[in-house]
């Protein structure tokens, strides 16, 4: 018991959520192949699974993945399923794989759920798309739990870690990570999705007590969550806990990844290979597939848990990237 916010563990586990969420997209790739592989075969036509137009445009397009599991799997063997088949597109946007929307939604009324989104901002997208990336994120996972308002929604700004030999020097090292300008531009996007509704709390991800302590003078709304990653939840720099107990701000302790989707690891998911999803070209597969470098832009975790039973109904991920041609 403790007269201050409290310190949760949020998370928990050994596996990081970069693992979480590269198996989740692999085996929802593999599981999208095989089902819709499948109703092609039952209808006897290979495009017969196929809703609206089949590939991208030649210009910029953006690849959308989503899906969820805690495993670590040591591969994943899939049908040679033809791309068109089990990916859609939607204008310039590609989702991989296709989404089957009717079954979006939450089993229960709004009000019996606690909703967390937490939107990850990648390293190398620029300040001026972060709106636009921040709105992309948020609607598709509104779309999928069918809601229209967040309990808790966490901004995870690129370049930052609370990570360290010991949470001292993690904290230390912490002060100097990052832009304090650029996440503050960015956090008045979230501000107006909270003045708006959208969101009833907002949260930060990795500040230790001299970043958070800046933050909180030039934000006009201040968050009200701080995701710090401990190995011991117990050992709490005292400067972090002594400044979240005077404004009031939850620390959640947690063990995601701060570089949670890398360029190359979103290669080898789209790429050729035994656990590549075929869908990008390269010489291993003889230069069919889409072609180009593939960016990854911003990464949306969000999560429906059920107040009264105490579970998590539902939990998963959406990834946009960007398809530049060479």
């Amino acid at each position: 018991m403790t007269s201050g916010p409290s310190i949760i563990r949020r998370s928990g586990g050994s596996n990081r959520s970069n693992l979480e969420l590269v198996n989740s997209l692999r085996d929802n790739f593999s599981e999208a192949k095989r089902d819709y592989a499948a109703a092609a075969q039952s209808n006897g036509n290979g495009n017969a699974a196929i809703n609206g137009s089949n590939g991208v445009s030649n210009g910029v397009s953006n690849g959308v993945s989503n899906g969820y599991d805690n495993g670590i799997r040591s591969g994943t063997s899939t049908p040679p399923t033809p791309v068109q088949v089990w990916t859609e597109r939607d204008g310039k946007v590609l989702f991989i794989p296709r989404v089957n929307w009717q079954a979006a939604g939450l089993r229960d009324e709004r009000n019996q759920y606690e909703i967390t989104v937490k939107v990850f901002l990648l390293p190398g997208t620029s300040l001026e798309q972060r709106g636009q990336y921040i709105r992309d994120a948020l609607a598709l996972a509104s779309k999928e739990l069918g809601i229209q308002t967040i309990d808790l929604l966490v901004a995870s700004f690129p370049g930052i870690s609370f990570e360290g030999t010991c949470e001292w020097e993690a904290d230390k090292k912490n002060a100097n990570q990052g832009n304090l300008d650029d996440e503050l531009a960015t956090w008045a996007i979230f501000e107006d999705l909270h003045s708006q509704g959208v969101a009833k709390r907002l949260g930060v991800s990795e500040f230790g007590s001299e970043k958070l302590s800046a933050f909180i003078k030039r934000a006009s709304i201040p968050p009200a969550v701080d995701q710090i990653n401990l190995h011991d939840c117990c050992n709490v720099p005292p400067p972090l806990k002594q400044l979240a107990e005077t404004h009031g701000i939850e620390l959640n302790v947690h063990r995601d990844c701060t570089d949670i989707l890398p360029p190359g690891t979103l290669r080898e998911l789209l790429g050729s290979g035994l656990r590549g999803a075929n869908v990008l070209a390269d010489a291993a597969n003889g230069g069919v597939g889409l072609q180009g470098n593939i960016v990854p832009q911003w990464v949306v975790r969000y999560m429906a848990f059920v107040r009264d039973r105490g579970v998590i109904e539902n939990k998963g991920y959406f990834a946009g990237a960007e398809l530049i041609e060479e």
